[in-house]
């Protein structure tokens, strides 16, 4: 019987210093020898340090065995199931974080009209460095966020070279947006799914938005936004302008090293702080 020695909560390493998620496919996840192993469907082994990364993204093709699952909830470490090369988000297995403080919190200024009101107008502020957010209502300060962000396409546009006719999507119909739209797309997905593990990891609530709502993601779209125009905006026209007939694996590495250039993953857990303050 495969055993894996739980550690002790305080050996752990917090979300901020841990690896970027690690993204695997076609294969299978289990845990020999006290550690879980990746055994890919090319033959490929690896033993995977669970409690070192963010989280671990599982696309097509891919199994893990119960012992496995365990394995990384006692490491604080969520699943995420996504499409491929992180695309589409399905779903995300909810870790056993060590206590409920962080949800508590997010769950009091949400319930608060006036502290719901406060916190949305935090996080615009962010995205407004300069500008008196707070005298704004929540429909002025979304009608701005709109025209900034038109605004920074056609720059994003005209720094790179890439025709752009604007922001048009529809899930249903993927291959009927034109090349640029889906690269926006897909790094906007893989940002989702980063906000989405380590927000999870941290105890806070991924359905309870403060701007967003109605939607299981709502506060996964609110913290995504903080840092769309310098990672999966710029990552979008980046590789379209480098290359015309870049896949959406070149989207996801420029999305990767923009990550880690912003520092995203070391920002959210203190910005997360301020904000729900």
């Amino acid at each position: 019987m495969p055993i894996f020695d739980k550690p002790e909560l305080d050996s752990l390493p917090p979300v901020r210093t841990r690896w970027l998620p690690l993204y695997l496919e076609h294969g299978r996840l289990e845990v020999d020898d006290a550690s879980v192993k990746w055994i890919g469907a090319d033959g490929t082994v690896a033993r995977i340090p669970v409690a070192a990364v963010t989280t671990l993204m599982l696309g097509p093709g891919t199994t893990i065995t119960h012992a496995a699952v365990k394995a990384c909830a006692e490491t604080n470490t969520p699943i995420c199931w996504i499409g491929v090369d992180g695309f589409h988000f399905y779903a995300t297995g909810v870790v056993t974080t060590h206590d409920n403080a962080n949800a508590r919190q997010q769950a009091l200024a949400y319930a608060s009209r006036t502290k719901r009101l406060e916190v949305a107008r935090r996080m615009f502020a962010r995205r407004f460095p300069g500008e008196n957010v707070f005298e704004k209502s929540l429909d002025e300060l979304r009608g701005m966020e709109g025209l900034r962000v038109r605004q920074l396409y056609a720059d994003l546009a005209l720094q790179y070279g890439v025709t752009w006719k604007g922001r048009r999507y529809d899930p249903d119909n993927w291959h009927f947006s034109d090349q640029i739209n889906q690269a926006i797309s897909v790094a906007n997905a893989a940002l989702y799914a980063l906000c989405t593990s380590v927000i999870c990891s941290l105890g806070y609530l991924p359905s309870l938005g403060f701007i967003h709502s109605d939607h299981p993601l709502a506060f996964v779209f609110d913290v995504a936004d903080l840092y769309k125009t310098e990672t999966s905006f710029p990552a979008a026209f980046q590789t379209l302008g480098a290359n015309s007939q870049a896949t959406e694996k070149d989207v996801l590495t420029v999305l990767n090293t923009l990550l880690q250039e912003a520092r995203v993953l070391q920002r959210i857990p203190d910005d997360l702080k301020e904000i729900l303050a």
